[in-house]
């Protein structure tokens, strides 16, 4: 009798159809990119010369194109950049504004002169024969001077232009002490003003210069002794930079150069030569050339 073979039973498991990948993300990040991409295009191509030069500007120099529109790199805070004569309108404008709104310095709007020179904006405050800005003979400041002074220091705080402060004074001699004179009057009303200034916020940095020019450059020169010539002056300056300190490097050694030579000139001898300067290396050449010889006979089968 044949013996029975054993019966096999396969048994299949049932489930899902497993992970289809991630392919179809990738394509649907790509489709939203490109989607973007059209819109902003199509936006720029309707927007003003403005925004695309501010946009073309921020791609080429993200630092330094953030005042374009109206604000800075971190969205807060209008920033005026005088660089060319409309700006320098606008804030002209502006200014002359703020003070017409102002009621106590309305009815001083004749002795402020604000004016577009090419060194910058030129804001003078003129004194009248009885003392506007400043008391009499003095560097103390008015009620009125403080008002005008703190309004400006409001709006030239924001700039990044540097700021030059001038004092002038009239050609009448200032008698009361000899041993002050219209010089040191106009130097300490220029400082009274810089100091006024940053206390309302103008930066120390921001002011480079104080100058007293006494009676040297009158207002009215047929007139030394007019009222006006007794002003003070605030110039904002065109740009934020002076000159470069390469340049100002160059000339100091120059400088130092020149003092050298007068002094080598003044104690009969001569500045050292190219020539003169190269011979400390030359003369050591032959002491170099003896040690290596020496050097090279110390080495067994060297040439002695």
């Amino acid at each position: 009798m044949a013996a029975r073979q054993p019966i096999i039973v396969i048994k299949r498991k049932s489930g899902d159809g497993g992970h289809h990948g991630g392919a179809w993300k990738v394509a649907y990040a790509d489709f939203v990119t490109a989607l973007m991409a059209l819109f902003i295009v199509l936006w720029l191509m309707g927007s003003s010369e403005k925004v695309k030069k501010a946009v073309a500007g921020y791609f080429n120099d993200p630092k330094g194109t953030g005042s374009l529109m109206g604000t800075t790199m971190t969205g807060t805070g209008e920033t005026i950049t005088v660089a060319d004569g409309d700006n320098m309108q606008k804030l002209k404008d502006k200014l002359e504004q703020e003070i017409k709104a102002q009621k106590e310095l309305e009815k001083l709007s004749k002795q402020i002169e604000i004016t577009i020179t090419p060194e910058g904006l030129r804001i003078e405050l003129l004194e009248d024969k009885n003392g506007t800005f400043y008391q009499s003979g003095s560097a103390r400041l008015s009620q009125s001077g403080q008002q005008l002074l703190a309004l400006l220091a409001a709006e030239l705080k924001t700039l990044p232009n540097n700021l030059l402060i001038e004092g002038h004074t009239d050609s009448t001699q200032y008698s009361t002490d000899a041993n002050y004179s219209n010089w040191e009057l106009s130097a300490d009303r220029a400082n009274a003003a810089r100091r006024l200034m940053q206390q309302n916020g103008v930066r120390v940095d921001q002011v480079t210069q104080v100058r007293g020019y006494a009676d040297q450059l009158l207002r009215v020169k047929n007139n030394p002794s007019d009222p006006s010539n007794r002003r003070v002056s605030i110039l904002v300056k065109n740009g934020t930079n002076g000159a470069p300190p390469d340049v100002a490097d160059a000339k100091g050694a120059s400088k130092t150069a020149e003092a050298a030579s007068s002094k080598a000139g003044e104690s009969g001898t001569k500045p050292p030569t190219a020539a003169q300067t190269a011979k400390p290396s030359t003369a050591t050449a032959p002491a170099r050339q003896n040690l290596m010889g020496k050097l090279a006979g110390m080495i067994p089968g060297g040439k002695k």
